[in-house]
This record gives structure tokens, C-alpha cells and sequence, in this order.
């Protein structure tokens, strides 16, 4: 009996290979869920259903465009039967200093990261109040917990995203909607890590953080799979940092006593 059977899931931005919806949308199907994936990448995402099968679909979508997500969501609704589960995973990144990011960066990644997001819940909340409750969750990051020079919008749309998922958790929680935001570091995707570097070894810097390794997509999707299952019925409001330990601090390498291959 899988964690989620009967359920049925709603996964945005998850036709990237070695993507966190990939991996989200994979391991939900493990547990026994329908999904649906969304994604502007519709040549990618057609075939990942194709690979995945009868419990998928794909739908192409523009989570910063009202009228898909009302297409979406009555799709997976028509389909399926039901909705109980929202991941908004869906973002984007832009590097570059704060004079470098004009008008047209802060809207294409406020709108993706923050906006997009945000317009999912409106649409979501009458078919989960229809199934007696839901779980959401919100894909922030360790941007959203902290900062980095060169990544002022994306950090301004992920503290946006955890501050949100919080407001959104106090207003749905008597309607038995679970609202959590996550916060991965550095996960070995395709995003992180474009040129598939070893992630045990992707740069000296990793060695400041205290697991001194990457994250792997699989570990992200187990989160995500606890946080939508009844694992987690008492779980809400809650931003939970998956990064290798990087948002508690530093691992001072030049220490006394520190472990001779960090030093």
C-alpha cells in the first residue's frame, strides 16, 4: 500500500530531466499517485508521460498566466477526478548584480517564482476543499532562508515565496490545507549543476558546508512525498531547509581538530 494511493498530484515546472519535479513527480507515482506535470517545455514533457505511463499527464502551462492554471487545474480535475496535492516547483534564476538586473528580470522571475505560485493557490483551494483538504508545497530555497551577492531577484521571488506560503498556511489551515515551503541548497540538477560535475566533489566550496557534498534529487522527492502524505497531518507553516546544512553556517576548514581532508 503506497503512502498515497487514491491521491492525485499537481506538479509545475517538472519536464526537466534530473529536475526536482521529475523526481518529485516519480517517486509520488511509487506511492500509488496520478500526476500531473506542467511545464513550457512541452516536448520534454510530453515524453516524460509517455514514460511514466497512465498515471501521469502532461499539460503544457504558464504558471504566470490565470487562464492556464484554470485550464490546469479543471484538466487534472476532469481527468483524474480530484486534486490533493499542489507543488509549486516551477522557477527560474537569473545571476547578475543589482545593477545588472533590469525591469524585465524582476518581472520574468517574480512572476515565475513568486506570482505564479501564489496564482496556483487561488485556483487549487475549491478542489481540495471539494476532498475534504490538501497538502501544497511551496519549492523556496536556501535563497529564501538566506543570502548571496549576484542573486537579488531570485532571493527577493524565494523570501517572498516562504513568506507567502506562511500567510497562505494560517488562511487554509481550518479548511484542512497543509501549506510548507522548502528550501533546497545545492542539489545535483540540471539547473545547479549544468556541466554534471561529480556532486561529491563539485568545488572546493563545497567543502564549507557541513554534509561537504551535493544533495541528490531523490532526497528532495522523499521530502516531498512526506510533506503530501498523512505523514505530515500536523504539519503546516513550516520552511525546511534541505541543503547539506548549509543555512545553519560555515565549517571552519582551518580549525584545530578538523578532519584532515578538509583541511
Amino acid at each position: 500500500m503506497g503512502k498515497l494511493d487514491g491521491k492525485v498530484a499537481l506538479i509545475t515546472g517538472a519536464a526537466r530531466d534530473r529536475g526536482i519535479g521529475d523526481a518529485g513527480a516519480r517517486r509520488f507515482i511509487e506511492e500509488g499517485a496520478n500526476v500531473v506535470i506542467t511545464d513550457i517545455l512541452e516536448e520534454d514533457g510530453a515524453q516524460k508521460a509517455e514514460e511514466l505511463g497512465d498515471a501521469c499527464l502532461f499539460l503544457p502551462h504558464d504558471v504566470r498566466k490565470d487562464e492556464d492554471w484554470v485550464r490546469i487545474v479543471a484538466t487534472t480535475v476532469d481527468h483524474f477526478g480530484r486534486l490533493d496535492i499542489l507543488v509549486n516547483n516551477a522557477g527560474i534564476v537569473h545571476i547578475g548584480t543589482i545593477e545588472q538586473q533590469d525591469a524585465v528580470v524582476w518581472k520574468d522571475v517574480i512572476g515565475i517564482n513568486l506570482i505564479g505560485a501564489a496564482i496556483g493557490h487561488r485556483h487549487v483551494i475549491p478542489h481540495m476543499d471539494a476532498v475534504g483538504g490538501g497538502s501544497i508545497i511551496n519549492v523556496s530555497s536556501t535563497e529564501g532562508l538566506d543570502a548571496a551577492n549576484g542573486l537579488g531577484a531570485y532571493a527577493a521571488s524565494k523570501w517572498g515565496l516562504r513568506g507567502f506560503s506562511k500567510i497562505a498556511a494560517i488562511e487554509l489551515g481550518r479548511r484542512n490545507i497543509r501549506v510548507n515551503s522548502i528550501h533546497p541548497g545545492a542539489i545535483d540538477t540540471k539547473m545547479s549543476n549544468p556541466m554534471d560535475a561529480d556532486p561529491q566533489n563539485m568545488s572546493a566550496v563545497m567543502t564549507y558546508f557541513p554534509l561537504a557534498r551535493m544533495g541528490n534529487v531523490r532526497e528532495v522527492a522523499d521530502l516531498l512525498l512526506f510533506l503530501a502524505s498523512d505523514d505530515a497531518s500536523f504539519i503546516t507553516g513550516a520552511e525546511i531547509a534541505i541543503d547539506g546544512g548549509s543555512a545553519a553556517g560555515r565549517y571552519m576548514k582551518m580549525l584545530p581538530g578538523a578532519p584532515g581532508d578538509l583541511l
